[in-house]
């Protein structure tokens, strides 16, 4: 492991032991009950996520798949709106940019209000938009541009890449008012405006 990755000097954390208390902490299908675990606030890790989907450590990017992966698992955002690496011994917080995930692939079931929407994050999982997972548009306040999001888990969320919203939008239904919008699970999501 990359020096740069063992140790935080910004907090003195020790990144190794953070990945070894992670690593323990998986049941059998490797989902961590982080909304379960309570442990005290240890302070902030100069670790980002960038809008890209990327994890950067002290400004290296990292590029152990497996290891992005073990902290995705991790990831909570808590009431204060902060996220947060969290292990039943450790509170972590780190900085998102945009989304903890994007969302890089659409799957669109079946028409109307019957429509299912699946979406498959850079972390592999598939989430079924719906009532419990909605979709909605943020504008960007520099460009203008909507920034369209999916709820992945608990509070954490994904941006959608510029594909997937467009193919979002071929799915979506127009409504005599001109707004768009897409039908998951039974539940209508605006999109914006034509």
């Amino acid at each position: 492991m990359p020096e740069s990755l063992k140790s935080s000097k910004k907090e003195g954390f020790d990144l190794s032991q953070l990945i070894k208390s992670a690593r323990a902490q998986a049941d059998g299908d490797g989902e961590r009950p982080v909304d379960k675990w309570n442990p005290e606030y240890c302070g902030e890790m100069d670790m980002r996520i960038k809008a890209d989907g990327s994890w950067w450590h002290e400004g290296t990017r990292i590029t152990r798949e497996p290891l992005v992966r073990l902290f995705a698992s991790i990831l909570r955002k808590d009431d204060d709106g902060e996220t947060y690496l969290v292990t039943p011994v450790e509170k972590i917080r780190i900085e998102v940019d945009a989304a903890h995930f994007t969302a890089i692939r659409v799957d669109v079931e079946g028409e109307g209000s019957d429509q299912r929407v699946f979406f498959t994050t850079n972390m592999d999982e598939v989430v079924e938009a719906g009532a419990d997972r909605p979709i909605w548009i943020e504008i960007d306040k520099g460009n203008g541009e909507p920034r369209p999001f999916v709820s992945v888990r608990g509070r954490l969320e994904a941006l959608m890449t510029r594909p997937v919203f467009y193919e979002l939008v071929d799915h979506a239904v127009e409504k005599e008012d001109g707004e768009l919008g897409i039908w998951a699970s039974g539940t209508y999501f605006p999109l914006g405006s034509i």
